[in-house]
Parts: C-alpha cells; structure tokens; sequence
C-alpha cells in the first residue's frame, strides 16, 4: 500500500510562509508530478512528504497512519535527488545493497533484493563497475536501483534527470514510466520541465506561491486550465491570450465564436489556429518570424492590438515573414477567463 494524504499543509520559515495550505490525497500505485516555477515550494512540499523538512501545521498520513512527526526511517518512503550521491569507492552491488547492509540484512537478502532491482534496470552488466565507469544515465540508474531494494512504501523524485543532457532525459524519462509499470508502486515526482510532467504523470499538481493552482491529468490541465496561470504554464509553446475588452477589441465575432458572460480574455492553442486569408478569420496579423522545426513550425504574427500570437502549423506549410495571414479559431477548444483570471464556462 502507499496511498498519502495531506490536509491543511503549511510551512513556515520565520515569518515567511512558502506552502500554504495544501490539500491533496495521493492514491496508491498513482503517479503524482508536482509542477510550477522556481521558488513554488514544489521541493519543499517533497521534502516535508519525506520528512526531511518539519511541517508547521496540517497532517501527513500514509496509508492512513498519521506520520507527521515521524522521522524519514519511519515513513518507509524512498527519496532519489538530482545528485546520484553514489560512493565512489563502492561497486554498483555494494552501492545498492549498502542501506541494507547497514540495517543487518541477511547477505542472501540482498544478493536477492539487489539482483531484482538490477534486472528491473537491466544493470546486471554494470554491477561490478563502480561509479567513475558509468555514464550519467546509469548512475542514476543506480541511485533509483538504491530505492528499489529497500521495497519502499512511495518512491520520491527531486528533479532526477536535471543534471543529464537532453537526450539522456528522454532515455530516462522512458526507463521511469517502465519503471512504474513495473512495480506499480506510488511516486512522487517534482520537476520544473512540463515535458516530463506531462508525459510521466497520473495526475499533475500545478503549484503557484506555495498553494495549488490546479489538480488534473495531464489532458484536462492541457484542455481545460482553471485560470491563467495553469493556462500559460502548461503546453509549450504557451496558450495565447487575447483580450476582449472593446477598446482593444478588434477581434471579429465570427460565427461560432461565443463569447461567456463575465469574460475578458480568451485562450487558444498554437496548434488550434488556422490560416486563412487576411479578411477571413476571427483576426489577421502579419508573419514575423518563422521556426522550422522539422515536422512543425512555430508562427509568431503580430496581431496589432490583440498581440503576438503563437500558430502551430505543418513544416510543410509555405509560410515566411512579412506573410499577411487571417487567423481562424477552432471554437470548440477555446478557454475563456474572468477579471481575476479564472476560468469562465464557454455559452451552451
């Protein structure tokens, strides 16, 4: 079992409060990713789970046991960093057996524990090497082979693959999803890159200054954020948001284009956006730069007083600067937001 509940989680350092208020159930065998921009409190919120950081009010339960003033050895959870913090000197073996060496295992215990965890991260190969012989992918391997064999309750992740290059990321980011499969154990996952939320998690918690934004699978956080902030956060490129206030509204009310009573700015998708002609389209702008990508291409049009909008389009779409080009909204998946941001329900 490894379900979490936190009810009415605050922190405070001195007078500075940086999480505030949190309420979240985490279900057992669930992948969470916990998301927002630096200084969010996304590692602090982990570490509190952790028990690495005190929580100065609410509740932590794991599987229904309050462990809010546990110590970590008592929460069974296993925490992997950014840094591999591998001993040097130690074999691949004996750095994943260590921490049940220490607690007095049986040596057929964890010849055992540690052969699962190897076959699980195909390290068997690896297992007589030490660390300085290993690239930076199998070193954290390595360190998340460490977790396993200790048989956890959760698996926490503190942004894991910043330190590796890109492409070592995606091989990782793989390895953690079969990983999950596998043992369908609970992790917990922070990270800044919404690439590695999006495709990793069950479900994904947006964090803003220290509370939730928003709480949702990836697709209802893409198509259906609850304010602006999760809006532009999440999807890259980000959301465009027009205004709809009638001094800077030149935005046509073309048909299909309904408009909820209460909102002043209006989301669309990159990828929602189709060129038309200049006198078609609910706006029209002109092409200022063009991203060939490949596959994709990122249009950045100046708008006039709507502003530069993002359009995704095909790489082969015939397209340069200077282009003047009608933009054309897909109505059905636009997102609509009140004066303070929220989201506003689009008229039956």
């Amino acid at each position: 079992m490894g379900s979490i509940n936190l009810s009415s989680i605050e922190k405070w350092f001195g007078e500075a409060q940086v999480i505030k208020g949190i309420d979240l159930e985490i279900a057992d065998g669930e992948f969470i990713v916990f998301v927002g921009p630096s200084g969010c409190g996304k590692s602090t919120l982990l570490r509190m789970i952790g028990g690495l950081e005190d929580i100065s009010r609410g509740t932590l339960s794991i599987d229904g046991r309050d462990v809010t003033a546990e110590p970590p050895s008592k929460r069974g959870l296993a925490m992997v960093f950014q840094s591999y913090a591998l001993y040097p000197h130690m074999s691949v073996r004996d750095n994943m057996g260590f921490s049940l060496k220490t607690s007095g295992a049986p040596k057929s215990e964890i010849e055992e524990k540690v052969g699962h965890a190897a076959e699980v991260l195909k390290l068997e190969p690896l297992l007589d090497r030490r660390p300085k012989d290993l690239s930076g992918g199998q070193r954290q391997r390595v360190a998340i082979g460490r977790s396993i064999v200790r048989d956890p309750t959760a698996f926490l992740f503190d942004e894991p693959l910043s330190n590796l290059d890109a492409a070592l990321r995606v091989e990782m980011r793989l390895e953690i999803a079969k990983l999950h499969r596998k043992l369908q154990s609970t992790m917990i996952y922070v990270t800044h890159d919404q690439v590695e939320a999006m495709t990793l998690a069950d479900r994904i918690v947006v964090l803003e200054y220290g509370k939730i934004a928003q709480v949702g699978t990836p697709k209802e956080l893409y198509q259906r954020p609850a304010n602006l902030f999760v809006a532009q956060f999440i999807g890259s490129p980000k959301m465009n948001i027009l205004p709809l206030d009638a001094e800077a509204g030149k935005l046509r009310q073309a048909e299909g284009l309904r408009i909820p009573e209460g909102a002043v700015s209006l989301g669309v998708r990159p990828e929602h956006i189709g060129l038309t002609g200049p006198d078609n389209g609910h706006c029209a702008g002109e092409i200022e730069v063009v991203e060939y990508l490949g596959a994709d291409s990122f249009l950045f049009v100046d708008a006039g007083e709507l502003g530069r909008l993002t359009v995704r389009v095909t790489g082969e779409a015939e397209v340069e600067p200077g282009m003047k080009v009608g933009l054309n909204f897909d109505a059905a998946t636009l997102s609509f937001f009140d004066a303070d941001g929220l989201r506003v329900e689009a008229a039956a």
